[in-house]
């Protein structure tokens, strides 16, 4: 009576996420710190995006409504301008494609209108890949981190197992505790594969409504070079 009174004093009262990991194996412990690790990187990448793809949403309207107000639009084409927006890099794309194909006698309007259209679609792609790179991480973590939580777990669940074999006992103070540091294994993973995959599902929406943004710019600017090339 008295050594279960003892063991009932013992017990933790709630579980203590410090503890299941100094008390967990070392290769449960590794597997954790790893999805941990990924964790705080997934949350970077998720804070970093939402602050890009608002910059550059917000950097892009205000250069094409100056686009298209401002009569000379070359001018607006500066090195640093296409440094910092897309929208000037589309735009440069299409005006240097378009100077090229007027610089000689006699235009062929149809190459030209072509060449045009796939400066600019070409400049699109590369600031859509550029945009989405890092999103590969997320998709990564998000498919993987699950796994790898459930190697640690089935590796603290065998680590319990031995200890059965080794204590010769299958009592419950011996197998729960393994097993609860193993399950939290699989919680990590979780925890790190959840945000990754629901951030990515969203900022791949973002990169495609973005890639629809640009297009409709370029779509609009190859109309009024169309309209200069029929005055060529």
């Amino acid at each position: 009576m008295t050594l279960a009174l003892l063991s009932a004093a013992a017990a933790p009262s709630r579980l203590n996420p410090v503890d299941l990991f100094l008390q967990a194996d070392i290769i449960v412990q590794a597997v954790m710190v790893g999805l941990i690790l990924a964790s705080i990187w997934v949350w970077m990448i998720i804070v970093s995006f939402s602050l890009r793809i608002g910059s550059m949403r917000r950097k892009s309207r205000e250069y094409e409504d100056e686009f298209w107000e401002q009569r000379d639009r070359e001018g607006l084409l500066t090195k640093q301008a296409r440094k910092d927006i897309p929208a000037a890099r589309v735009a440069g794309a299409g005006l240097d494609e378009w100077k090229k194909s007027t610089a000689r006698q006699p235009v062929d309007r149809d190459a030209a209108r072509q060449r045009i259209a796939a400066a600019m679609d070409s400049q699109i792609a590369q600031e859509s890949d550029e945009l989405a790179g890092r999103l590969n991480f997320l998709a990564t973590v998000g498919s993987v981190a699950p796994f790898v939580g459930l190697f640690g777990t089935v590796w603290g669940i065998m680590k319990s197992f031995f200890d059965i074999g080794a204590q010769q006992s299958a009592s419950l103070t011996v197998v729960a505790p393994g097993i609860a540091e193993a399950l939290f294994a699989t919680a990590i993973g979780l925890f790190a594969a959840i945000p990754a995959v629901i951030a990515y599902n969203r900022f791949g929406g973002a990169v495609d409504q973005y890639e629809a943004t640009l297009q409709r710019f370029a779509d609009k600017l190859h109309m009024g070079l169309s309209r200069e090339l029929d005055r060529a």
